[in-house]
């Protein structure tokens, strides 16, 4: 077998792990959830776009289907990792740059489970997608967490964190309350009429608060290190797109529970979270689009000094999908022409990450076998 991208090596780890198989998932670390995360997305903002077009949705199924596989897989082989590399699994959380990264379990369960209920009721009804998606939604919530308060208890008590050690990933273990309350606005509609669903409500409100305000902190000590002490490593740059992913989860978040707040909350209130979606989410975008002409100019930068493929190019997929579901919410919210415009230009830039992200992840994987290696 010839792999002719791979070094001398590589190519002699990745046939000894052929010939040991259950040496494939010797290294599967969290931030490989990322994949399932950026993939969900894709359905999701699909079906969010305030404009279908023929084929649309059965694309938006076919991805959820792909997002779902994915998902399960990681599941076994996370669990495989943990029963023969037990080992290297607890030594995850103590490593200053991958801990962060427990995050992504819980918000790729997240947007699995929301898939389901606005893609793959299609096929399976709205009884089970309901019933899996709060499952997920449930398993998600509380993953995301727990995430939130140990990996930054971590950072506070444990990890070796310097001047220049501020980067995107660590809002990874603080956003998935943030995406637990985006996601949490399908589920309003099915949670039980009453005192029940506004407790819900408020919950899902809470957590955006929650992501927010610790995102701004992260956010501020991140633009605060890049101006600094610089970009830093190449590697680290598609970290920066990070940044998006609670800022378009907010403006998500903000306008579907707002949409749907009169189901729960009185005239009055409900009528205050609808406005607040708007006040909220028009600036917060304004924002994002900001960062993300930063990003992509550092991004240009650093491809001209030859930037390596790694997992953390998945940071191109999921929080570029959080602004289309954010803009797009947006647009249907107040009936913008250019904001509906606007979710479409990001959905494509999100097609086009993807596509290429998925193809080099598939590459690593099954052409080279580097990304099954140790993580240099």
């Amino acid at each position: 077998m010839s792999h002719p991208t791979a070094t001398a090596p590589a190519r002699r780890r990745w046939l000894q792990a052929i010939d040991r198989p259950r040496d494939v998932v010797a290294y599967i670390t969290p931030n490989w959830f990322a994949s399932v995360m950026g993939t969900g997305i894709v359905a999701n903002a699909a079906v969010a776009l305030p404009v279908q077009v023929p084929g649309q949705r059965t694309f938006a199924l076919v991805v959820w289907l792909l997002a779902s596989a994915m998902f399960l897989a990681l599941i076994v082989a996370t669990a495989l990792h943990w029963i023969w590399f037990g080992g290297v699994a607890r030594g995850h959380h103590s490593n200053a740059t991958m801990a962060h990264f427990y995050g992504a379990p819980a918000m790729a369960a997240l947007t699995v489970g929301l898939g389901t209920l606005v893609v793959g009721v299609d096929i399976l009804g709205e009884p089970v997608a309901v019933a899996i998606d709060a499952v997920l939604w449930t398993v998600g919530t509380v993953l995301g967490l727990i995430a939130a308060v140990t990996i930054p208890y971590l950072t506070f008590t444990r990890h070796d964190v310097r001047e220049d050690s501020a980067f995107g990933g660590w809002l990874m273990p603080i956003v998935p309350p943030m995406v637990s309350a985006a996601t949490g606005a399908a589920l309003l509609p099915h949670i039980p009429a009453g005192q029940l669903r506004l407790d819900f409500l408020l919950a899902c409100y809470a957590m955006t608060g929650m992501t927010g305000i610790a995102a701004l902190i992260i956010l501020t000590q991140l633009w605060g290190r890049l101006a600094r002490h610089k970009v830093g490593a190449v590697a680290m740059v598609p970290t920066l797109w990070i940044v998006l992913g609670p800022l378009g989860q907010s403006i998500t978040a903000a306008n579907n529970l707002g949409a749907d707040a009169h189901l729960a909350a009185p005239p009055d209130l409900a009528s205050a979270f609808s406005a607040a979606g708007v006040v909220f989410g028009v600036p917060v975008l304004g924002f994002a689009l900001l960062w993300g002409a930063l990003v992509v100019a550092l991004t240009i930068r650093a491809a001209r000094a030859h930037l390596p493929f790694t997992l953390t190019w998945w940071s191109f997929t999921f929080p570029v999908g959080t602004c289309v579901t954010g803009s797009a919410a947006l647009a249907v919210h107040t009936g913008s022409q250019a904001l509906a415009a606007l979710s479409a230009v990001l959905f494509v830039g999100l097609l086009v990450a993807w596509v290429t992200v998925a193809a080099r992840t598939l590459h690593g994987v099954f052409r080279t076998g580097r990304l099954l290696l140790p993580p240099a």
